[in-house]
């Protein structure tokens, strides 16, 4: 009943120190935790996922006047799709950073095939 955040009893129930919105660790796992640890390699992985991705369109896409590589959504999904499953929401971590650039919140495989992917 000691670990009980829910015990009725004021005697037994622990007291957990609750963090409040703006407190540098409101919504974070506990530090050292095996959480925190959980996060931190997903954080990488995505990250190691977003470089290739990047380095995909380099490879196949094509310089613009510009000077940026291009490259058509429904090209990179057939090239990108062997490597991941993923790469609609790798896509929009790689927006989320300003490392590319497309129109529209969201592209769908066959309705978006024309639509311009550029790397900033």
């Amino acid at each position: 009943q000691r670990k009980n955040p829910f015990s009725s009893d004021d005697r037994l129930a622990s007291k957990p120190a609750h963090t409040q919105r703006g407190d540098p660790t409101y919504g974070r796992p506990p530090e050292g935790s095996q959480t925190e640890q959980r996060g931190k390699d997903a954080h990488s992985h995505v990250g190691k996922e977003v470089e290739e991705l990047c380095l995909i369109i380099r490879r196949t896409g094509e310089v613009g006047e510009d000077g940026h590589v291009s490259v058509t959504f429904g090209q990179l999904f057939e090239t990108y799709v062997t490597i991941s499953n993923k790469v609609v929401g790798i896509l929009l971590r790689a927006r989320k950073h300003g490392l590319v650039h497309f129109e529209g919140e969201m592209l769908w495989q066959g309705k978006d095939d024309d639509v311009v992917i550029t790397l900033l």
